[in-house]
């Protein structure tokens, strides 16, 4: 059995800022630390839509599954942080979010 890494770290929320915010609506992201980003990107090999890894990730009390996705401009991964858990965990921008995250 395969064992998955862990990758804990701590890092600001952040807003996307998108071209037309009116119909975009507002995105949250962390940007994940570049030699997590460097372990992930030569661990889980080409992704999928968008380059996207699939992870499960814990932020405080909140645990689910999502993706992460590479950002060219940022030059790593980012995380997209939804609605209910930035609201469950007291998360808004600029705030440092503990992060647990792992591959599935």
């Amino acid at each position: 059995m395969r064992r998955v890494p862990t990758y804990d770290f701590v890092a600001p929320l952040w807003r996307w800022d998108a071209k037309d915010e009116a119909t975009s609506g507002a995105w949250f992201f962390v940007s994940l630390p570049f030699d997590a980003a460097d372990d992930i990107e030569a661990t889980a090999g080409p992704g999928k839509g968008f380059g996207s890894v699939r992870v499960e990730v814990t932020i405080g009390g909140s645990t689910w599954r999502t993706s992460v996705f590479p950002s060219g401009e940022r030059r790593t991964y980012v995380l997209p942080v939804k609605k209910a858990v930035r609201v469950a965990e007291g998360l808004d921008e600029g705030t440092e979010a503990r992060v647990s995250l792992s591959l599935v």
